[in-house]
């Protein structure tokens, strides 16, 4: 699949919270984890399970710094 966006973390998915309307899903990935909330509609056509492979695409519009 083609896509404009350019931040792609590929990662294995460590939880889902299914909810009735939304799911949040967990990707651990080489950055950290990463949580998304997609529809629970979206989550049933993919298919996705703990343990599946899984690619977050973020589209950034603000990146904050902070000093760890």
């Amino acid at each position: 699949m083609k896509t404009s966006l350019r931040n792609h973390l590929k990662g294995k998915i460590v939880n889902i919270i299914r909810g009735e309307v939304v799911s949040e899903i967990e990707i651990e990935t080489a950055a950290g984890t990463v949580a998304s909330i997609i529809t629970t509609h979206s989550l049933d056509h993919l298919e996705f399970k703990v343990g599946d492979s899984a690619i977050a695409v973020v589209k950034a519009t603000e990146v904050g710094v902070e000093k760890p």
